[in-house]
């Protein structure tokens, strides 16, 4: 990390105009999660015995948790690549994170039948199921998750415990324990980074794994063995876009002036890695011959075209060219095609592809399906203010430095 730059909370007025309006969606989605905890899962859904599944699974699932994946690129590459350099950004990432799997963890609960049972992979194990490997995968890495965020919180209130009334006798207590797990997690960390990074992979895969075994149920445009490969592939070619993007956002919702040598090396090494997933994906439809579907005109074939064409082919473009690297609204729009993309491919995957035997009738998400979807991206970047004014997360240069890459303007 710079020597004049310091993670510290950020002081600014919550509400704006744009916060208003999250509040309000966020509102609306609250209000129909409620009425499918009260009336069921059919009252607020278009689920059916057919369709099982819809964007609960496909986008704040399957999407989120791809899209979470900043959190373990970004961790390996900064402690176990020791990429000084990027440690300015490994905590936005890691909030990001955090609080999308928590919303992935929230959003399988709403999308169980009885969600009260949640907690039955605990102490119902079936090691022959993808999907069980997939739930312990995520539990265990959000739980990492958490314990990597501890730092932050003793950062914040040791020597800073000040609480009020008859509770104010704890406050040396509370300060001492705060100080032995900031002590103990400095001697541990590095398990919990390691854990999280082979966690990440093993289920970013394994959503791969569940569709490959949906077979003949999913279009061959999508349908591969080599989908676990793929869906890996992609949540790492995503992960430093939305750290970009999160990043330049983060900026200007703050007044910060964005850190752009720190996000060009990051796009940088997003084209490598957008080839890779490229050049696979084209060389399985090759292997296998389903070029011959793109000939067909119809919902899959042209879905599957933007996937690859604006969700691949374009922001490898971009992010090849040294001008869009070094301008921050061409790094942004680079970085949320590539988001776009792998969001498109997880709901291809997972809705456009899939298609149930003996079918009557066709899915669509309901009112209530797409408030909660909604509710939940708000809620998201709502908590994310939040964290980001009470906790040193964002990084800005302290006053005296002579050399400052963040400044700091009013909102």
């Amino acid at each position: 990390m710079s020597e004049n730059m310091k993670p510290v909370p950020l002081p600014r007025k919550y509400f704006t105009p744009t916060v208003i309006i999250l509040c309000l969606i966020a509102l609306v989605g609250i209000i129909f999660i409620s009425a499918r905890l009260l009336f069921g899962i059919g009252a607020v859904t278009n689920l059916s015995n057919q369709y099982p599944w819809g964007i609960w699974i496909g986008i704040d699932v399957a999407a989120g948790v791809a899209l979470a994946a900043g959190g373990f690129t970004t961790a390996a590459l900064g402690h176990i690549m020791h990429k000084e350099e990027y440690h300015l950004i490994t905590r936005p990432a890691l909030l990001t994170a955090t609080l999308g799997y928590t919303f992935v963890a929230s959003s399988v609960a709403l999308d169980l039948g009885r969600y009260y049972y949640i907690w039955h992979p605990l102490i119902m194990w079936n090691g022959n199921s993808v999907l069980f490997e997939v739930g312990m995968c995520v539990m265990i890495y959000l739980m990492v998750l958490y314990i990597e965020f501890l730092p932050i919180i003793t950062e914040r209130f040791i020597g800073r415990v000040n609480l009020p009334g008859f509770l104010g006798k704890f406050n040396n207590q509370i300060d001492k324990l705060l100080r032995v797990l900031d002590k103990g997690l400095n001697k541990t960390m590095f398990v919990f980074i390691i854990a999280g990074v082979v966690l990440s992979c093993l289920h970013q895969s394994s959503l791969g794994t569940l569709m490959v075994i949906a077979g003949q149920k999913m279009h061959p445009l999508w349908q591969t063995p080599i989908l676990p490969l793929l869906f890996l592939l992609s949540a790492v070619s995503v992960g430093f876009p939305m750290v970009i993007f999160e990043s330049v956002i983060t900026s200007k919702s703050f007044g910060l002036k964005p850190e752009t040598n720190i996000l060009s090396g990051l796009g940088r090494m997003v084209a490598p890695l957008l080839f890779i997933y490229l050049s696979f994906k084209i060389g399985d439809m090759v292997i296998r011959k389903t070029f011959v579907y793109l000939t067909e005109f119809n919902t899959a074939s042209v879905m599957f075209v933007i996937e690859i064409v604006l969700g691949i082919v374009l922001p490898l473009r971009l992010f090849m060219s040294p001008s869009i690297r070094r301008s921050p609204l061409g790094l942004s729009i680079a970085a949320f095609l590539v988001i776009f993309g792998v969001f498109l491919n997880r709901m291809n995957n997972f809705i456009v592809a899939y298609t149930p035997p003996y079918q009557f009738t066709s899915y669509f998400p309901s009112i209530g399906e797409i408030s909660v979807t909604a509710g939940f991206i708000a809620l998201e970047v709502l908590l994310f203010r939040a964290f980001v004014m009470i906790f040193p997360i964002v990084s800005i240069p302290q006053p005296g430095t002579s050399k400052t890459k963040f400044s700091v303007r009013g909102v």
